[in-house]
């Protein structure tokens, strides 16, 4: 694209559907993983171009582990997305995070076991850095862009992304209290990594939905409740990123953009050329 997209925004396919928006226009990626979910829905906000992709299609039709996270990633990285923020939904594993508010989660633990989590492999070995999954410099602009709107969010939280798609047991809910998690979630994993791999920044709006099943005194998480929540909750995800937007810089100053400049183990000319040619977007620029 001439015009880069300052911000890629992954979340529901009513997000990008508020009257802020203009100049809208469906544009449609394949990638060497795949198709992506949806086209990615391209705009300006307050005269910035800014990008959207529904997670599960548009109409809700991907099953959080047929999601195809890195053609979704690749796809915004491939039109110069370089910043990304997450909108879903959380069920809440404390008492003090209560649904209706927001967490910028800090922290994650990926508890999938049925996900593609890597572009590499196919005789390209790359081991990439996460100690901090998500981007410290995104996460305290989402974060002030959301408290601006009014809105209760929380600064902080460890996210475990279960496979889904059932919800939880009792039994696992609680264990997932004593491992001290903050909320619970099926779509974090392996995206975030995979933005990481991108090279991308990446942060997460995460909406209290529910208590999971963990509560006494609450009804246990339904499809119903957390529509409801998200429904309610759509009006301060989209005045978010409006706020996030008119701010956020163009040039990133964090270690994202740097991210696999150490992490390529395999030999440069031991890489097939297929292999280099399939992850050129990625590693062109180490290689």
């Amino acid at each position: 694209m001439d015009n880069k997209p300052i911000l890629g925004v992954i979340g529901g396919s009513g997000l990008y559907d508020f009257p802020a928006l203009e100049k809208k226009k469906d544009i449609v990626v394949h990638t060497p993983f795949g198709d992506p979910s949806s086209p990615i829905i391209v705009g300006e906000l307050s005269g910035k171009l800014v990008a959207f992709l529904a997670r599960h299609g548009i109409g809700h039709f991907h099953s959080p582990s047929e999601v195809n996270y890195r053609a979704n990633i690749y796809a915004l990285k491939s039109i110069g997305v370089d910043q990304v923020v997450s909108i879903s939904a959380c069920g809440s594993l404390r008492e003090d995070y209560s649904p209706g508010q927001i967490v910028i989660p800090d922290q994650i633990i990926d508890f999938t076991h049925k996900r593609l989590r890597s572009f590499f492999g196919e005789g390209a070995v790359v081991h990439v850095s996460a100690p901090d999954p998500f981007c410290p410099n995104l996460s305290n602009r989402l974060y002030q862009a959301a408290f601006n709107t009014g809105a209760t969010v929380y600064k902080s939280g460890t996210f475990i992304t279960i496979e889904g798609p059932r919800f939880s047991t009792k039994a696992e809910s609680n264990l997932y209290r004593k491992w001290g998690i903050s909320i619970i979630g099926m779509t974090a994993c392996p995206e975030v990594f995979l933005a990481r791999e991108a090279e991308m920044c990446y942060s997460t709006m995460a909406h209290v939905t529910d208590y999971d099943v963990w509560h006494t005194n609450e009804k246990p998480v339904t499809v119903e409740m957390v529509i409801e929540v998200l429904k309610a909750n759509t009006k301060i995800a989209q005045e978010t990123i409006m706020n996030l937007v008119k701010k956020l810089p163009e040039k990133r100053t964090c270690g994202c953009k740097n991210a696999l400049k150490d992490a390529v183990m395999t030999q440069r000319d031991l890489i097939p050329e297929k292999t280099k040619e399939k992850l050129d977007l990625l590693l062109s620029k180490y290689l």
